[in-house]
């Protein structure tokens, strides 16, 4: 059956996903600095650059898993812009640029409707303002019996984790504090009641977790 994932989505040591005051030169807020270094550092990212070298290992293998199988991605408005509320204009197509890492359709969750759009790399972004149910289905119909990559950010991913639809997360924590803003695992009311974390394994960079559902008839 076709999963629902959560790839390299990074906290802090602190379980921060993001800091205060995000807006458009702070796309994750204040106290950031070097939350992403383990990913930008690796192989894979450094040649999507035109760069070379970079690190190979754990940190690089979870890059390349995260492409593996993926046939349409979910996200929620906050990790798509900075915009919010009513869009002042359609001129706002995302952070990544004209050709966004994603490369299937996206469906970002939002109050506020807006038309689809294409870009290149076979990026197809539309815009969803029903729940995490209707949204996945959506998704699931466009992957075509593949996978679906839940993006993110952090709010998006409790709402997923509430309503149980998460079968499998590679979170990283990085090796740093950053003292507020916004935490991946607050207000979640028994939302983490059904999964368990079956790998954990660190680099100099930064430690990984494998989080899958509890299989029922396992003994806790």
């Amino acid at each position: 059956m076709p999963k629902l994932r959560v790839h390299n989505f990074t906290i802090s040591l602190d379980g921060y996903a993001a800091g205060p005051n995000q807006r458009l030169d702070a796309p994750f807020g204040d106290g950031v600095e070097g939350m992403h270094d383990w990913m930008f550092a690796t192989r894979t990212v450094r040649a999507a650059q035109g760069l070379d070298g970079g690190t190979e290992g754990l940190d690089n293998d979870r890059i390349l898993l995260a492409e593996q199988g993926i046939g349409a991605t979910v996200m929620g408005r906050n990790m798509f812009g900075p915009v919010r509320g009513e869009w002042p204009d359609h001129s706002w197509t995302g952070w990544w640029g004209p050709n966004p890492p994603y490369h299937n359709d996206v469906f970002v969750m939002t109050h506020h409707l807006r038309p689809s759009f294409s870009l290149e790399g076979g990026n197809t972004f539309h815009f969803v303002d029903q729940g995490p149910e209707a949204a996945l289905k959506l998704a699931f119909d466009a992957a075509d019996g593949k996978d679906v990559l839940l993006a993110g950010g952090a709010a998006t991913i409790r709402q997923f984790l509430r309503a149980g639809l998460i079968d499998e997360m590679y979170l990283v924590i990085a090796p740093i504090f950053i003292g507020g803003g916004e935490r991946l695992f607050d207000d979640l009311d028994g939302g983490l009641d059904g999964y368990r974390c079956v790998e954990q394994a660190s680099t100099s960079a930064a430690t990984h977790l494998h989080i899958t559902r509890r299989d029922p008839g396992a003994a806790l």
